[in-house]
């Protein structure tokens, strides 16, 4: 079973900003920590996803990118 609805959102809402700001931030050629903040919002963004699926039977108007 997911996490409730608000508490996934939350998170999500904090990895974009965690992601924002790794990205904002970086120096030089070092991509470390926007890659960490890219694995967590895009896991926060499933997990939404997943609780919005199971409570609520909705789904975000958003898909992830395919690595190519």
């Amino acid at each position: 079973m997911a996490i409730d609805p608000r508490i996934a959102l939350q998170q999500f809402i904090a990895s974009l900003e965690r992601h924002f700001e790794a990205a904002s931030t970086r120096r030089g050629d070092d991509f470390t920590a926007v890659e960490q903040a890219y694995d967590h919002l895009k896991d926060a963004f499933l997990d939404y996803e997943e609780a919005l699926g199971e409570k609520y039977e909705e789904y975000l108007p958003i898909e992830l990118a395919e690595d190519n």
